[in-house]
């Protein structure tokens, strides 16, 4: 048996702080993620985003009153009297900068997406994290949502091909380009074909993106970002035999508890799905996938 983990949690920003201290918190939860309890918490905040800004009083009111979680001041005090730490900051520019302060302290981590906006960024965190025999994992949670995995894992039709994910795409100024939206589409697209994607191409214009990546065993899958029309996630698995529809909102199980659940995993045993290379590879898909954007051309990773 596992004793419970006391959970830090940094950026107190984003919806997904309610989520899962609910999941983790409430044992009456239908899906309820045992070994973990949200205690202490750090609210963050980036005054120059206003889907930052907005929010993090309303959150960290909330973890206060409702859930009992501990306010601090800084994400020192955080990583000092916890087992294991969420960073939930809603803008990734920050990532970096909290995760310097919290790393010395060698507990293991969870990075909210995006991981980083930028290559330079991600390979910071990822060295800091190696230097302090660090556990660290970053994911979006469209990756284990239930119907992408259930689909996955059939094998009737044959080998996977290819495939199409698509999503929401909208961009905003301080998360450049595919940075903000782009990341659970992306992730979906990885989680179906794995890593080793060597070329990117972008197709733009104002109300749509199409992401072409070609990987190095020939296989083809794309990412269509909508700012007009479908708001929903999805995929399309090409098999040999033949094509596969991907509903991430079938299955009745939130993608959040999916996510939490091996998150839970990793802090109790050091175990995961996705490495820090696999995410290093989704941050260069996306630095060269915006590149794209901007050039018109292919980019080769």
């Amino acid at each position: 048996m596992h004793k419970t983990l006391k959970i830090g949690m940094i950026g107190l920003d984003t919806s997904h702080c309610i989520a899962f201290t609910k999941l983790l918190n409430d044992v009456n939860n239908e899906y309820h993620v045992p070994g973990g309890k949200v205690e202490v918490a750090f609210p963050g905040g980036s005054q120059d985003f206003e889907l930052s800004s907005s929010r993090v009083e309303v959150y960290t009111n909330q973890l206060r009153d409702e859930f009992h979680v501990q306010i601090v001041e800084s994400p020192e005090a955080v990583a000092e009297s916890c087992d294991a730490i969420l960073l939930e900051s809603v803008d990734g520019r920050v990532h970096l900068e909290q995760f310097r302060k919290i790393a010395p302290f060698g507990k293991p981590v969870f990075v909210d997406k995006p991981f980083a906006v930028n290559g330079e960024a991600a390979k910071e965190i990822a060295a800091l994290a190696e230097q302090y025999n660090i556990r660290l994992m970053s994911a979006s949670a469209l990756r284990y949502a239930e119907g992408l995995s259930e689909a996955i894992r059939q094998s009737e039709k044959g080998e996977i091909i290819g495939a199409e994910t698509y999503g929401p795409m909208a961009i905003v100024p301080t998360q450049p380009g595919f940075f903000w939206y782009g990341i659970h589409s992306v992730e979906m697209l990885f989680t179906i074909l794995g890593g080793n994607c060597e070329q990117v191409k972008t197709i733009t214009n104002e109300n749509h993106d199409v992401i072409v990546g070609l990987w190095e065993d020939g296989r083809i899958g794309t990412v269509r970002g909508n700012r007009k029309g479908n708001n929903t996630f999805g995929a399309l698995i090409h098999r040999e035999k033949g094509s596969d529809f991907v509903d991430v909102y079938d299955n009745p199980k939130p993608y959040y508890a999916s996510l939490l659940e091996k998150i839970m995993v990793m802090f109790q045993e050091g175990k995961h799905d996705i490495s820090i290379d696999d995410t290093l590879q989704i941050v260069r898909f996306l630095e060269a996938a915006n590149e794209s954007r901007i050039t018109g051309k292919s980019v080769v990773l």
